[in-house]
């Protein structure tokens, strides 16, 4: 049977989707060829890409709207320099939440003047900012909806004439938005989509072609969409699994219906964090992720015990970042209900013999 995957990412993977990759490296397409072999320029491969970017923009409601969907490499760490090399001419407004807004910002201001509009990191990045003016001279305005290491998330984006980009890599296609408010999304496709080696960038075309500067042909968003997100060899492996992932949420529901499920699922793990006077929850109540739960135990006597009866009940990846501690318990798309049921039982467990 399989592990209960909670790991932060690489993402869990939805079981028929992991079955199709699988037989697709043997043999893809009943061509005799494995995925990993065939041409990125081959037809066969061009439909998958093809496939996958429509499916991109299906799902987002964003199709025929004037917004391009492409498939890079370099993960989000990448669009936080490609964003501020296309997008950043004078000022950039950003709201830090942290660790990765704080590493884009870091980037940005190698291009620019830039406005850090807002910062929760006075608490230990443990709340989303409310209330920040974003200047109306701002080339864009920057904001990560998902903050994986901390467990906080935005649940409303701010109403404004600047052009919203926004960093979606842990909750891209994980809950109903209305996505044509932002000029620009990107998602490392490791989170909730796929494999790593892939990222999803969606681009309203027409804010582009704006900076003044020259702008290197692999990080040139105009060039890549010319060149159908195939200005060099794409990562096919990747592209493909994020192709069935998304045929996999539509032959669900879509959103709408995976929204549902993964409240479900936060909402059994929360009530259990707040019940349990043995746990305690990290991030502020009102932005608590529904991604990425965090939480902590509160007697350090304990820790020993917990971790041996959630590997005996095969969890996997609830260890915290590296840079908070704690516990993450990271519930993408694909995670069951029933893994979390598996996870409360162990906490109800451990309090019941302490």
């Amino acid at each position: 049977m399989k592990k209960h995957n909670f790991s932060a990412g690489p993402c869990i993977l939805p079981e028929e989707v992991l079955k199709k990759a699988s037989e697709a490296v043997i043999n893809f397409n009943n061509d005799d060829l494995s995925i990993l072999e065939i041409s990125h320029r081959s037809q066969p491969f061009v439909d998958v890409i093809e496939n996958a970017r429509s499916l991109a923009l299906e799902h987002l409601n964003l199709q025929n709207k004037g917004y391009t969907a492409l498939f890079l490499q370099g993960g989000a760490s990448m669009q936080f320099l490609m964003v501020a090399y296309n997008l950043l001419n004078n000022k950039a407004a950003y709201l830090n939440t942290g660790t990765w807004s704080s590493k884009a910002i870091k980037e940005a201001r190698l291009f620019g003047e830039l406005d850090e509009v807002a910062s929760s990191k006075d608490n230990g990045f443990s709340y989303i900012p409310k209330g920040y003016m974003i200047p109306k001279d701002a080339d864009y305005f920057h904001c990560t909806s998902n903050n994986t290491i901390y467990g906080t998330q935005m649940k409303e984006f701010p109403n404004t004439e600047v052009p919203i980009v926004c960093d979606m890599s842990s909750d891209i296609f994980s809950r109903t938005l209305d996505f044509s408010q932002f000029d620009l999304i990107y998602a490392g496709a490791q989170k909730n989509m796929g494999p790593a080696g892939a990222t999803l960038v969606v681009i309203k075309d027409e804010i582009l072609g704006k900076v003044s500067r020259e702008i290197p042909s692999m990080l040139n968003y105009q060039l890549l969409i010319e060149k159908d997100s195939m200005f060099n060899t794409p990562p096919v492996f990747s592209v493909y699994v994020s192709m069935l992932t998304l045929e996999w949420l539509k032959e669900i529901g879509g959103i709408s219906f995976i929204e549902k499920v993964n409240q479900q699922k936060a909402d059994l793990l929360y009530n259990e964090i707040d019940r349990n006077p043995l746990f305690t929850g990290f991030a502020a109540v009102e932005d608590r992720s529904v991604m990425n739960a965090t939480f902590t135990i509160n007697n350090k006597a304990l820790e020993t015990k917990f971790d041996s009866m959630w590997a005996e009940a095969r969890i996997n990846g609830l260890h915290g970042h590296r840079s908070v501690g704690g516990y993450r318990a990271s519930m993408y798309n694909a995670l069951p209900l029933h893994s979390v049921q598996s996870l409360v039982d162990v906490m109800q467990e451990l309090e019941r013999i302490s």
